[in-house]
């Protein structure tokens, strides 16, 4: 289970807008430098709504969760699953090629392209229905004293 620290901006019954900042952890990350909540090696915050089951109230400092396995299925939606698509259209184009009589390398890049588009498009469908499952979203675990 990953946790950050985050002071509330804003809370309501169900959910709670939290302030972050950059953890010790993002130091370790091979994607610092692309990752759009860090610049210039300075500090900078972002706000996250997450789900407020402590009844955290606007000022509390308060302890966040991500669920790991949410965040492997996430990770390997956006990461592993558009690759695997990528190849499988590669190959699949490779092979048909010689039933409509083209070029394999041509076939295979065209229609291994076109897999890899259409990960996207079923990343975008499945992310949304992710979204809104409680499972994928941070929430508050423990308000700090």
């Amino acid at each position: 289970m990953a946790t950050e620290k985050g002071i509330v901006i804003k809370a309501d019954s169900n959910t709670a807008l939290v302030k972050t900042t950059r953890s010790s952890s993002c130091e370790s990350c091979d994607s610092r430098k692309s990752c759009s909540v860090i610049s210039d090696g300075k500090e900078m915050e972002m706000e996250v709504e997450v789900i407020n089951d402590a009844n955290a109230k606007a000022g509390d400092r308060v302890v966040l969760s991500f669920e790991t396995s949410a965040l492997l299925k996430a990770s390997f939606l956006l990461y592993v699953f558009p690759i695997i698509l990528l190849l499988t259209g590669a190959l699949l184009g490779q092979y048909l090629a010689s039933f409509f009589n083209l070029n394999p390398q041509t076939a295979a890049a065209i229609l291994g392209f076109f897999f890899f588009f259409l990960a996207f498009g079923f990343i975008r469908f499945r992310g949304n229905k992710m979204a809104e499952k409680k499972e994928y979203r941070p929430k508050i675990i423990r308000i700090l004293q």
